[in-house]
């Protein structure tokens, strides 16, 4: 069965609390057919999708795919690794991103 994956539990996505975004992604398993729940304030923060290298040095100038509503729900709909990070100046750089490593999974056969 498909799982709603919440970044960042019940402190979201931001900044004002110092969150492990990577421990996090660590504590779970995604599988193909899950969804990521991502909650912010939209006047304050947004989610990129990136590339590695991108991620690597929190570069935000051309992301794959930009969300802003502030509770973005993102399909995983193939296996691989994919990476999520804030575009607002110095976020990423304060650990707002994170890495998620998807599974081939039974919920979209």
């Amino acid at each position: 069965m498909a799982t709603v994956h919440k970044v960042g539990d019940s402190t979201g996505w931001t900044t004002l609390v110092p969150y492990d975004y990577a421990k996090w992604a660590s504590s779970n398993k995604f599988h193909v057919g899950d969804s990521l729940l991502f909650n912010y304030n939209n006047k304050f923060h947004n989610v990129l999708q990136v590339d590695q290298e991108q991620f690597k040095s929190c570069n935000s100038s051309s992301p794959a795919a930009s969300y802003t509503s502030g509770a973005d729900s993102i399909p995983l709909k193939r296996p691989g690794t994919f990476y999520f990070l804030c575009g607002i100046p110095g976020h990423c750089q304060l650990g707002q991103k994170v890495e998620i490593k998807v599974d081939p999974g039974s919920s979209s056969a």
